[in-house]
């Protein structure tokens, strides 16, 4: 898989996220965790186009750690939408297991790249 294939990849899920949180109900534990959601997912997909426009190597994996972060704060989400009853499992599934595969390439991506 290459840079662009992720990059596809990270804005496909982005609007996943997108539409997730367009469904959620309209209550303040929703509105918060939902704009949470919300917001992580985005950058997960923006901050990866950064780090495609790295300058350097150390720019690169610095970049690539904020996705790590934001991937991983999007699975928090989700867990707690979901544990909160605020959103089926079986709608989010898919958009979980996406989200993981993507933090997995990201922190390989870190690891090959350190290793340089």
């Amino acid at each position: 898989m290459d840079g662009s294939d992720l990059k596809a990849r990270t804005k496909a899920m982005a609007l996943d996220a997108i539409r997730v949180s367009e469904t959620l109900p309209r209550n303040p534990r929703a509105d918060v965790l939902g704009r949470q959601f919300l917001r992580s997912a985005t950058s997960v997909a923006a901050n990866y186009r950064a780090a495609c426009r790295a300058r350097s190597t150390n720019d690169f994996i610095s970049k690539l750690g904020i996705v790590e972060e934001e991937a991983d704060e999007t699975l928090l989400w989700l867990e707690m939408l979901v544990e909160a009853g605020i959103i089926p499992n079986a709608r989010v599934e898919s958009l979980y297991e996406e989200c993981e595969q993507i933090l997995r390439m990201v922190v390989a991506s870190i690891k090959t790249a350190r290793n340089k």
